[in-house]
């Protein structure tokens, strides 16, 4: 259930506008549903601030789809992440405002759509053409959050000027999410140059010395850039999702009031 949902609940119960039975029925529903094959988290949105999400890969389509179906009729967001094709047409076919970004194989469904944060754009920074798929899963991710972001593409350590071009761009970040493959040396670059929290993210691309990302991995875990976090190899989601538990909620203000 949307914290927001909640909020206006109790604030027509105590209003009087709202019974206290009709007020038990809607929260019924928490904290989780009971399906066939699956057990649906309604209390995530409430608990942790972000919606529900749905890992499409070795999901059948209509598994994909009856969950999604299960949190939507919860009035909670979904995000669906590394879905196919298939189960993107038909998620598209059945919420035609779904959000469909193929290059991400994300859907993102939003009854109601994320409050936006009140923070500085994230920079989502990849080094070459071929981590764009992982920046945008990031992109997707912040965005089904509230958090802003803007987009520092095909700047990697073979090219070092084109990084230097967007220092500020990176110094005025409320936090940088760095993916590459190969070496994965750009986060130790990066890692110099600001004091936001950097994320980094390494990825599947190289040669077979790369091995698949772990020569990227092992690199990022031994940065000489202190205080980089490292999340796991083409994770574009789990680093976009450490942005969104580093920063601050949409409701901080009111709870330090």
């Amino acid at each position: 259930m949307d914290p927001r949902k909640v909020q206006q609940l109790l604030e027509q119960v105590a209003r009087g506008e709202t019974s206290v039975d009709a007020a038990v029925s809607e929260l019924r529903a928490l904290p989780y549903k009971e399906l066939a094959e699956v057990t649906i988290d309604q209390h995530r949105a409430l608990r942790q601030g972000c919606p529900e999400v749905i890992y499409g890969e070795g999901k059948t389509d209509e598994q994909v789809l009856t969950i999604a179906e299960a949190v939507v009729d919860g009035d909670q967001n979904v995000l669906v992440t590394r879905t196919t094709d298939s189960a993107a047409i038909a998620l598209c076919a059945r919420f035609p405002d779904a959000r469909h970004v193929k290059i991400a194989r994300t859907v993102r469904i939003e009854p109601r759509p994320a409050q936006a944060r009140d923070v500085a754009p994230i920079a989502v920074v990849c080094a070459g053409t071929s981590d764009v798929p992982v920046a945008e899963e990031a992109v997707e991710t912040l965005g089904a959050v509230g958090l802003p972001c803007g987009r520092v593409y095909d700047v990697g350590v073979a090219g070092l000027h084109r990084l230097l071009g967007k220092i500020d761009t990176l110094q005025s970040a409320s936090a940088v999410i760095v993916i590459a493959g190969m070496e994965g040396a750009l986060p130790s670059v990066i890692g110099g140059m600001v004091s936001c929290p950097v994320i980094a993210v390494p990825t599947a691309v190289g040669y077979g010395a790369a091995v698949g990302g772990f020569t990227a991995l092992f690199g990022m875990l031994t940065s000489c850039a202190s205080g980089v976090v490292v999340v796991n190899i083409d994770n574009g989601f789990g680093a976009a999702m450490a942005a969104h538990r580093m920063l601050p909620s949409p409701d901080h203000k009111e709870t330090e009031k």
